[in-house]
Parts: structure tokens; C-alpha cells; sequence
């Protein structure tokens, strides 16, 4: 025998009632979840500040008939390129799953069923509901057999719901048992997952502290731009009555060796070198510096479900009362769950223990209710049993040690039934007759294998972790324990919390576990953490989670969540996998630390561009170097060598500072550099059979020969790989000053002997002064960057 609720025959819409619908605009067009459109990619990463300023350089040396000096703009390309290609790659990826996810539904359409996307349901279909489905919209139950649905993607509950007819059910929920229909009675947008997800329906650029940096120098470069740009270019014009031509490339030269083109490039090529590193790990990064972001990471917020469990329950075993024996408990919990033909959430706990080898025979059941909750069977020589709730299935026998036992499992967070005989055959009418305890059930969510050992990593580098959910918090802080959480113990029910304020940020920074959570709070939560200066990292996979997901500085999302966390998500674990994470907290070290290392090179050569260029202006001298020879520079002082020691291991912990250490380091180098440069230029045009041409040259030796001695210092501990590429470095600059083809391509004319005598002096002298430059000490020149995410930024 089995409990159904039944309705008459169905039919469902006619044909005439699905277009009066569809025509009023009653569909289940859902819009899209949040995401980054292919234009917004482009637009991102090609119209930057930086480069509009290359942009307008590139341009006017082109103007001037010299496309050798117009080199540097390929970097416009590059870095545009580095940015596009990884962010539609990871959105096509999405995209694909997206495609691969999406449900359909069997619908009642006159008379038939019929298999229908999701966006072909109108209001009042009534949609075939089974075990695995996904349901599509909100709707009403017209008919229930054992039908449950799962509702934690919504809610954070990890109980299955019993639905009766005349029950609602929600989009974005999951049949877990049973079998139904329903009537759909909100469609499209007035869907409750729909309006959940509408409060992040704009999709924020992640807030990053190296970008910001690099994009404040790009930022301040631009504004002096204006200024210097004009003195020098009215020294080169008008004082020294060059032609316009040669004035308007030796004004680019000034310029554009300002520009941190490179750093920003080397940026972008450090984060997708990342990226295509962590795909290998199974985890999609939607914006390139998402894996910075994750390593400044101090307070993690982690959803239970779907995050540290697997969203499945698993037995923990079954204790004998009184004179029981193990084995009939055994048998008994393996033939039902060997012949439930449709085994809820706890059965199918049971059967994964047991599994389906019973050869009992069974004669009749009573399948699991939320009314009753307990669920029954007879068996062929076995008599009758029934599992469930202790307080329905016992009655007046629930009390005593038995009572004990099952409240001290219950504090513990365990899910606790009763197993017991009955003299009659258990019915729906009669209910239970005779009821004799035979065993305590118990039962646990499943932690993930690999979240203890995650947990535990992010501990050890200092990260605080939260655990937020929508469950029971007793619940919530067993699973904590068992995944390693030390301080589990510490936790709370979110419905108890103060409304925002202090005493609710208190509440949030003191506590580690909280339970019955609703979306509004986890994004309160995020914002009380970053309101107390903490960078935080959520991780989710609901549209329970999707409020939070879109305001933490990172959100973290599983591929098998919902479309709608994806989306708002800067990293997505395509195997849904909790380990993942430790791998990306690494790139993003490697990624920070190694552009630390050699953003002082990049910065160095805007420092002494710029104190060229003033002193030109102010002085009217021909500017020194032409926009080739800058090029020729970085090649060999700057952008090679930074590519490569860019990708090196570096798991150390990041600091705060950046932007004072680097310009602690580039801004006496930078003097050093122009001072030497500009001395040895000077001192060789006293000899009037050289001309600036090969003064030029000169100072482009002597500007190289201490970058690259700068190089040694920054290349610094020693290895192979860094002494090779210093000398490889070395030696290209070297051949660039032999080789004629060198000199045609670079303009480097040969000079006097003595001149390059000069040089070698230069660079002996410059050597003590790094030395003294790198003991100077800048104030507090940047502050760190706010928390939280923002709505747009520049590359």
C-alpha cells in the first residue's frame, strides 16, 4: 500500500490557452544571469587610460614619417590582447556550461506529455515533477507520491521538504524523491530565485590592490604628461629650431619613457600565465586579477553546503536498544532500503551503507510523509518495521535513557531516527500499533574528503574562517568540527543576531559559526567584515549565496551550483572542488611578489624619463634618447628579464606597502640612471666633431650598462637561471652597439674610443650610488586600497 495524493485526469493547457499566454508575455523567459558581455570584455581591456596615452604617442611619431620609433604601440595590441583572450575564454566556458546545465521540463499540454525548454513554460502549465528534476518556476502541488524537494540552493537547508498537494515549490529547488505535478503560478522574472538573483543582476569588476597601483602611477604619469609634454615640446620647437619632424619623435622619446607600458603589460601576462596554470587545477578565473585578490585574502566565508559537505547525508550507524540484536538491525535496514521503490534523502543513506542485495520479500509499505514523518514496511516472515522522527514514531515511549540518548546525538549535530517493530502491519489510517524500539539511526552530512585539509591551510597562512549557513547552527558547527574548524564551538543562530549595526559587526567578527542564515544577512556579513578592514573570500553555489558571492572582495563559486552564483563569481572550481583553492592563493603570491621584484625596473625608467625630459625643457637641450632607443632599453634592462623572473616560484606571504617599496626602490635608480645618462651626453659634446646623434648613442650605452647593473641587484638571491639571464641580457645589449644591423635598427652611430671610456667610468661610479639608494627611505606614498568590490576599474 502507498500514501498518494491524487488529482483528476490532466490534460493541462490547450494550444489556445499557451498563445493567449505566450502574447500577454506570460512566458518563462528568465533574464540572464549576471555576466561580463563580450563588448564589456573588449571595451575593458582597450580602452584604458594607458592606452590612450600610447595611443596619441604612437600616432604622432607615425605623423612624423618614423615608424621605427613607433615600436612601443605594439604594446597597445598585447596587453589588449592578454586581457580579451583569457576573459572570453572563461566566459565561453561558462557559457558551455550553461548549455550543458540547462533543465527542460515534461509539461501536460492537451492531453500529452511533451519535453520543453525551460523558456518555453508559460503561467499555469502544470509541469511533471520526478526524482532529479529541477524545478523550473514557482509553482502549486496538484498531486504528491512521497515527492521532496531539496531547497538549500534557496535557503541553505540541507533537509529535504515533504510537499503535499496545495504546497508551493520554488524555482531553483530539486526533486530529491518522489513523484508530482504542479502548477507553474509565477513565471519568467516573478520568480522567487529570479528576484533573489535580480539584486546582482550588475556584474562588478573584482577590486584589486596591484591594479590599483599600477593604475594610480598610469594615472599620476598622465596628469604630468600635460605639463612636461608641453615644456619639452616647446624646448625641442621653438628653442633649438629643430625641424618638426626630429622635435615631435625627440618629444615622444621624453614621453613615452615615462609611460609604464610594460609594467602593465607584464601585469597582464603574469596574471593569464596564472590563469592557464590554475585551468590545469580545474578552476576558471573570470578576471585576471581575481587570484591576486584571493592571495591578500584574511577572513574566508564558507558556505556548508554544496562547499565543505556534499549536499548528501551518509549513516553513521545504527545503535541496538535493549535486547535487539546488531544483526536483525542489519537486516532490516538493508531490506528496506533493497525495497523502498522510490528511497528518500535517509534511505538512500541506508542503501549506499547496506546496499540492494536483501532477499526479504516485502507485502506492503507505507511510503515517508512530513505529516507522519516515519515511513513503514511488511515483510514475508519479518514482521513489520518502521523508521522516522523518535517523537512520532514512539508516542508516550519516547522518554527516559532512550529519550537521553537521542537528544545527546541531536546536540551533537547529528540526524537521529528511530527503527522499530509494530504487532500490526502499519497503515495510513490506523497509523502504528504496538510500537517496540529496536534502534537508534543516526545520520551526518557528508564533509567533502578534501575540506579538512583545505581549512587547515588557510589557517596556517593566517586566514580567519567562517562558516555561513542557512541550516540548523547546531548542525553547521558539527560539520565545522569535523572539518577541522578549531574554534566550532563558537556559534550562532543568525535569527538571534542584532539588526545591522555595532553590536551585529561585533557579533560577526567574534563569532566563527552561524546558522539559519538568510541572503541578506551573508551579504551583511561581507560588509561588517570589510567595514573592519578585512579583504574577504565567500565561497557559495546557491542563489542563496549570490548576494554575498557579487559583494565579497572574491567570490568563489562550484560548477554545480546554480547559474546565477556562477555568474557573479570571479572563480569558479569546475569540479566543484574545495582544494583547488590553495593552488590559486599560490599563483596570486607568485603573481604579487614577482611584479614587486621587477616593477622597480619598469618605474626606474619612468623616473628618469621624466628628469630628462624636465631638464631638457627647462635647460633646452636636445632630449637624448629618441623613442627606439627606449625600446632598445626596455628589451634588454626591463622586459625580458621581468618576463621571466616574473614566472618564477614565490609563495611568500604578501605584504601590504607595494607601491611604497617599489618607488623606494625605482626612484634613485631612476636618478642614478638620468644623472649618469645625462652627464655622459653632456661631457662628450665637448669634442665638436661628435654630433648629439652619437652623444645619443653614448648615453643609450651608458643608460643600459646601469640598468643593467641594476638588473644584478634586483635579480638578486642568485641563481642559475638569473645569472644566465643577466648575462644573456648583457650580451644582447652588447651586440646591439657590434652588430651593424644593430646600430642601423637602433640608431646607435659609433663614436670616439675615449667616449665609451666615459661610459665605463659612468657605470663605476653609479654602482656605490645604487648601493646608498636602496638604504633611502620613502614615507607612506600609497594608501592600501578599500575594501569591497567596484563597479568598473582600468587595466
Amino acid at each position: 500500500m502507498t500514501a498518494t495524493s491524487t488529482t483528476p485526469t490532466i490534460t493541462g493547457l490547450t494550444a489556445a490557452e499557451v498563445a493567449q499566454r505566450v502574447a500577454a508575455g506570460q512566458t518563462n523567459r528568465v533574464p540572464e544571469a549576471p555576466s561580463r558581455t563580450t563588448w564589456g570584455i573588449i571595451r575593458a581591456n582597450v580602452l584604458t587610460p594607458i592606452n590612450l596615452i600610447v595611443g596619441v604617442l604612437c600616432a604622432l611619431v607615425l605623423v612624423a614619417r618614423s615608424p621605427k620609433d613607433a615600436l612601443f604601440g605594439g604594446l597597445i595590441v598585447i596587453n589588449s590582447v592578454v586581457g580579451i583572450v583569457q576573459e572570453l575564454r572563461a566566459k565561453r566556458s561558462l557559457d558551455a556550461l550553461r548549455v550543458v546545465s540547462a533543465p527542460r521540463a515534461r509539461v501536460w499540454r492537451d492531453g500529452a506529455l511533451v519535453d520543453l525548454a525551460v523558456d518555453e513554460l508559460v503561467l499555469d502549465d502544470v509541469v511533471e515533477l520526478r526524482a532529479g528534476n529541477q524545478v523550473v518556476a514557482d509553482g502549486e502541488v496538484l498531486s504528491s507520491d512521497n515527492l521532496e524537494i531539496d531547497e538549500s540552493l534557496l535557503t541553505g537547508e540541507a533537509d529535504p521538504i515533504d510537499k503535499q498537494t496545495g504546497d508551493p515549490v520554488m524555482s531553483g529547488s530539486a526533486v530529491v524523491a518522489g513523484t508530482g505535478t504542479v502548477r507553474l503560478t509565477r513565471v519568467g522574472a516573478d520568480n522567487y530565485a529570479v528576484q533573489l538573483a535580480e539584486e546582482a543582476r550588475k556584474f562588478t569588476l573584482v577590486n584589486s590592490a596591484l591594479r590599483n597601483d599600477v593604475n594610480r602611477i598610469v594615472k599620476l604619469v598622465g596628469w604630468a604628461i600635460i605639463p612636461v609634454g608641453l615644456l619639452l615640446a616647446s624646448s625641442q620647437f621653438l628653442r633649438l629650431h629643430q625641424g618638426w619632424q626630429e622635435a615631435v619623435v625627440k618629444t615622444v622619446g621624453g614621453l613615452i619613457g615615462m609611460v609604464p607600458e610594460g609594467l602593465v603589460l607584464m601585469t597582464s601576462v603574469a596574471f593569464a600565465v596564472g590563469v592557464i596554470r590554475l585551468a590545469k587545477q580545474r578552476c576558471l578565473v573570470q578576471e585576471l586579477p581575481a587570484i591576486e585578490v584571493l592571495a591578500r585574502v584574511d577572513v574566508l566565508c564558507a558556505d556548508k553546503t554544496g562547499t565543505i559537505t556534499e549536499g548528501a547525508l551518509a549513516m553513521a550507524g545504527a545503535q541496538p536498544v535493549g535486547s535487539t540484536q546488531q544483526s536483525t538491525v542489519d537486516d532490516v535496514l538493508a531490506a528496506m532500503a533493497t525495497l523502498d521503490p522510490d528511497p528518500n534523502a535517509t534511505l538512500q543513506a541506508v542503501r549506499t551503507r547496506y546496499g540492494t542485495g536483501s532477499d526479504w520479500r516485502l507485502e506492503s509499505r507505507v511510503p515517508f510523509s512530513s505529516a507522519r514523518k516515519w515511513s513503514a514496511m511488511t515483510f514475508a516472515d519479518h514482521g513489520s518495521w518502521v523508521v522516522g522522527a523518535p517523537e512520532n514514531v514512539l508516542g508516550d515511549a519516547y522518554q527516559g535513557a532512550l529519550r537521553d540518548e537521542v537528544v545527546r546525538h541531536a546536540e551533537s549535530g547529528q540526524r537521529v531516527l528511530v527503527l522499530a517493530s509494530t504487532v500490526a502491519p502499519p497503515s495510513e489510517e490506523a497509523g502504528l500499533s504496538g510500537v517496540e524500539p529496536a534502534a537508534v539511526v543516526l545520520f551526518e552530512d557528508i564533509v567533502r574528503p578534501d575540506a579538512p585539509e583545505t581549512l587547515r591551510y588557510f589557517a596556517e597562512q593566517g586566514v580567519t574562517l567562517k562558516v555561513i549557513s542557512g541550516d540548523n547552527p547546531v548542525t553547521v558547527a558539527a560539520v565545522a568540527r569535523r572539518a577541522g574548524l578549531a574554534a566550532w564551538e563558537s556559534h550562532a543562530d543568525a535569527r538571534q543576531l542584532p539588526p545591522d549595526g555595532p553590536e551585529f559587526e561585533r557579533d560577526v567578527l567574534d563569532t566563527a559559526v552561524f546558522g539559519r542564515v538568510t541572503p541578506q544577512q551573508k551579504r551583511a556579513m561581507v560588509h561588517a567584515l570589510q567595514a573592519a578592514g578585512h579583504t574577504v573570500a565567500m565561497t557559495g553555489d546557491g542563489v542563496n549565496d549570490v548576494l554575498a558571492l557579487k559583494d565579497a572582495d572574491c567570490g568563489i563559486a562550484m560548477a554545480s551550483g546554480s547559474e546565477a552564483s556562477r555568474g557573479v563569481a570571479q572563480l569558479v572550481l569546475m569540479d566543484s572542488n574545495f582544494s583547488a583553492l590553495p593552488p590559486v592563493v599560490a599563483e596570486g603570491r607568485r603573481v604579487i611578489n614577482n611584479i614587486e621584484r621587477v616593477a622597480s625596473l619598469f618605474l626606474a625608467k619612468t623616473t628618469y624619463s621624466l628628469i630628462l625630459s624636465l631638464l631638457a625643457g627647462v635647460f633646452a637641450f636636445t632630449y637624448p634618447l629618441r623613442p627606439i632607443h627606449l625600446t632598445l632599453l626596455s628589451w634588454f634592462t626591463i622586459g625580458i628579464p621581468a618576463f621571466f623572473l616574473a614566472l618564477e616560484p614565490n609563495a611568500e606571504r604578501v605584504e601590504h606597502g607595494f607601491l611604497q617599496r617599489v618607488l623606494h626602490r625605482a626612484v634613485p635608480t631612476g636618478v642614478v640612471i638620468a644623472g649618469m645618462s645625462l652627464a655622459v651626453f653632456q661631457l662628450s659634446q665637448l669634442d665638436t666633431s661628435i654630433d648629439s646623434a652619437h652623444a645619443s648613442s653614448v648615453a643609450v650605452l651608458t643608460a643600459g650598462a646601469v640598468g643593467i647593473l641594476y638588473l644584478t641587484r634586483v635579480a638578486r638571491p642568485w641563481n642559475r637561471l638569473r645569472i644566465s639571464l643577466v648575462a644573456a641580457m648583457a650580451a644582447g645589449l652588447t651586440l646591439a652597439f657590434v652588430v651593424p644591423a644593430g646600430r642601423d635598427t637602433f640608431e646607435l652611430p659609433v663614436t670616439r674610443p675615449w667616449a665609451y671610456a666615459l661610459v665605463a667610468a659612468a657605470v663605476a661610479a653609479a654602482y656605490p650610488l645604487l648601493l646608498v639608494g636602496e638604504r633611502i627611505h620613502f614615507g607612506r606614498l600609497a594608501e592600501p586600497a578599500p575594501s569591497g568590490r567596484v563597479a568598473q576599474s582600468v587595466r
